[in-house]
């Protein structure tokens, strides 16, 4: 009888091991089928290639044509008179030196398409000692009245032209000349 107990214990105990393997086999199979169920839940999704297709596409001709020489060369010197401007301002100007007036003479020919303006400062201290205000094309100033008092003697000074858009009144350049002003 103790042989037979010895083997009922040993075939208990086996049978308790299987259950207790199984146990861990079921969990183990529980816990996997768990993990990767929250991997494809929560796994960065692959990034799928996507074409965007933005913008305007150009049309096929239907009124275009070419453009003859002659209508090349008529634009091309278009933008060239457009481009080009004559500064015209005479290298002296006289004023009087109790009334600070005088004779300068500027000129903004009919053949410059930018409305002006004309600042004029001593060379010496860079003083602004003369402003124009708008000089239109084919305009001319004779007379000015000088915005700062200068002394007796002649004055290096330099005169600033800057060119205006005449449609948005941007400025669209400058050019610059040397002028002597004789106050007597």
């Amino acid at each position: 009888m103790a042989t037979q107990n010895i083997e009922q214990e040993k075939q208990e105990e086996q049978k308790k091991k299987r259950k207790k393997g199984l146990l861990i086999l079921l969990l183990l199979l529980l816990l996997s089928g768990t993990g990767y169920s929250l991997y494809h839940v929560f796994r960065p999704k692959p990034r799928e290639n996507v074409s965007i297709i933005s913008g305007d596409f150009l049309p096929d001709g239907k009124d275009a044509k070419k453009m003859s020489d002659k209508e090349l060369a008529d634009t091309a010197q278009k933008k060239v008179d457009d481009s080009r401007f004559n500064m015209m301002i005479a290298s002296t100007a006289k004023i009087d030196t109790q009334t600070q007036q005088g004779t300068l003479n500027i000129k903004n020919p009919q053949t410059n398409r930018y409305p002006i303006n004309v600042v004029i400062t001593d060379d010496q201290n860079g003083d602004v000692i003369y402003t124009s205000g708008a000089i239109e094309p084919g305009e001319e100033v004779n007379h000015v009245q000088l915005e700062k008092t200068l002394a007796k003697g002649t004055h290096q000074a330099t005169a600033r032209f800057s060119l205006y858009d005449p449609k948005t009144k941007a400025k669209k350049g400058e050019v610059a000349a040397g002028v002597s002003v004789i106050v007597d």
